[in-house]
């Protein structure tokens, strides 16, 4: 059975690369092209041409219903051929909600019963990973895996996905034994390498699913962030398509502010990165 992808889709060139990006790794697909039709439902342009031939308020908001729906099933259906282009079956997902795109991804995920939720993200750095993104959000909420495709990704880094190793960040926890067991089910035929960076105790042998147990030496600094940049930087040496880690809850608050080995290592991978969630 061909995987199960839930695309978040804008329309923005960073949603349209993870399409690309992700057909590289799942060469055949079921995918649903999400697109969330949001307040104020219209563009500035469109509005302002609208209210300017309105009679009434009711009219134009009638107006901004109907043209804003019909831009947002334009957007879906240009996600949909970018899928049909790279091999996948397809089809477009127009969703109205009013707040927390990245909360309404997560759900959509549950009632179409995806493996996967694919989101692009134009950079997790600075101050935009302290205020969250939507790419943030739907790590928080998922009950699915997630994966995060950055952009722009180079050309060694784009090379990579068509047959790299799957890198899993492993330290012995049952978060990081989600990762392993999600890992191994979506890349079934991929290399499998857990990664332990030594902060602390040290797993003795690599986790069932993985072939190769990698130790790298700790780092000092804060925890979640050096062990994200350490796992970051060894899946840029090994070449690795994916990097997988594994998430102990979905406090986006405490996560984001606080740092975790998941976030630090989303914002440090210029590579895909999947998150698997625990309870």
């Amino acid at each position: 059975m061909p995987i199960r992808v839930l695309v978040g889709y804008d329309g923005s060139p960073a949603a349209s690369a993870a399409i690309t990006a992700a057909a590289e790794l799942f060469p055949q697909a079921k995918a649903w092209i999400a697109h969330l039709w949001t307040p104020p439902f219209a563009d500035d342009a469109i509005r302002r041409r609208l209210w300017t031939g309105a009679a009434q308020i009711d009219d134009f908001v009638a107006a901004v219903e109907r043209e804003g729906g019909r831009e947002a099933a334009r957007i879906a259906g240009i996600g949909v051929t970018l899928a049909h282009a790279a091999g996948w079956d397809a089809e477009p997902l127009v969703s109205q909600t009013y707040a927390g795109e990245g909360l309404q991804l997560a759900e959509l995920a549950e009632q179409h019963d995806a493996d996967l939720v694919l989101v692009g993200s134009r950079g997790l750095g600075g101050a935009r990973a302290v205020l969250g993104s939507v790419s943030d959000t739907v790590v928080h909420a998922a009950t699915r895996p997630v994966l995060v495709v950055p952009h722009p990704l180079l050309s060694a880094e784009y090379a990579a996905l068509a047959g790299g190793p799957v890198l899993v960040g492993y330290d012995g926890s049952p978060g990081a034994q989600v990762a392993v067991t999600a890992a191994a089910r979506l890349f079934p035929t991929r290399r499998l390498l857990a990664v332990a960076v030594d902060d602390g105790p040290a797993p003795a042998a690599p986790p069932a699913g993985a072939v190769e147990l990698i130790r790298l030496p700790g780092r000092p600094g804060v925890q979640g962030r050096t062990v994200g940049g350490a796992l970051a930087d060894c899946a840029r040496d090994r070449s690795a398509a994916v990097l997988a880690v594994g998430s102990r809850g979905r406090s986006a608050v405490r996560e984001i502010l606080l740092g975790s080995v998941a976030m630090a290592t989303l914002h440090r991978a210029h590579r895909p990165v999947l998150v698997a969630h625990g309870t």
